[in-house]
C-alpha cells in the first residue's frame, strides 16, 4: 500500500517506491545520503543543525520571493517549486508538498494534453488575458517604471489607463 505522501525514484531501481511519511522531523535519506560533504556534515549534530538552519532560512526566503512573484508577469510558481526543492532536501514536510505539488501539477498536464486542441487554445487565451490584466492594473496603479525604454514606454502610454 503506498503511503498518503506518493512515490519516489530511487536510483538503480526502474520502479517508483513508497515515500514514508511517519515522523515528519527525520531528515530525509539521512542514512542513504550519496553526497559525502553532506553525509559528513550530517554525522555532527552540531554542523547538522547549522545545515538545516541555512537550508532552511534560504528555502523559506526563495519560497517567499516565489509567492510575492506569482501575480506579476515571470517565473513566480518556478521559484515556488525551486524553494520548495531547496527544503524538501532537508525537511520531510516541504518534500510532501512537493510531492503534492508534483503530482497535481502532472494530473493538470495529462488533464490539458488529452483535450482538444480548440481548448487547449482556450486555456491558453486565458492565461494570456490574466497576464494581461495583471500587468495592466500593476501599469495602471504603479505607473511605469523607470527602466523602460523610452519607445516602450510611449506605446504603453497609449494604452487606456495607463500614464
Amino acid at each position: 500500500m503506498t503511503p498518503p505522501g506518493g512515490t519516489r525514484d530511487r536510483p538503480g531501481e526502474g520502479e517508483r517506491t513508497p515515500v514514508d511519511y511517519s515522523d515528519a522531523g527525520v531528515t530525509l535519506d539521512a542514512d542513504e545520503d550519496r553526497w559525502a560533504w553532506r553525509a559528513r556534515l550530517r554525522r555532527n549534530p552540531v554542523t547538522h543543525a547549522i545545515w538545516r538552519t541555512a537550508v532552511g532560512v534560504v528555502g523559506v526566503l526563495v519560497t517567499v520571493a516565489g509567492l510575492i512573484m506569482v501575480p506579476a508577469p515571470g517565473p513566480g510558481w518556478l521559484v515556488v517549486f525551486f524553494g520548495l526543492l531547496i527544503l524538501a532536501s532537508e525537511f520531510e514536510f516541504a518534500q510532501r508538498w512537493l510531492d503534492f505539488a508534483k503530482r497535481h501539477v502532472s494530473r493538470w498536464n495529462d488533464w490539458i494534453m488529452s483535450q482538444a486542441v480548440w481548448v487547449r487554445g482556450l486555456v491558453a487565451l486565458g492565461t494570456l488575458v490574466i497576464v494581461w490584466v495583471v500587468v495592466w492594473g500593476y501599469l495602471a496603479v504603479a505607473g511605469i517604471p523607470q527602466f523602460v525604454p523610452e519607445w516602450a514606454e510611449e506605446l504603453l502610454t497609449q494604452v487606456p489607463g495607463v500614464d
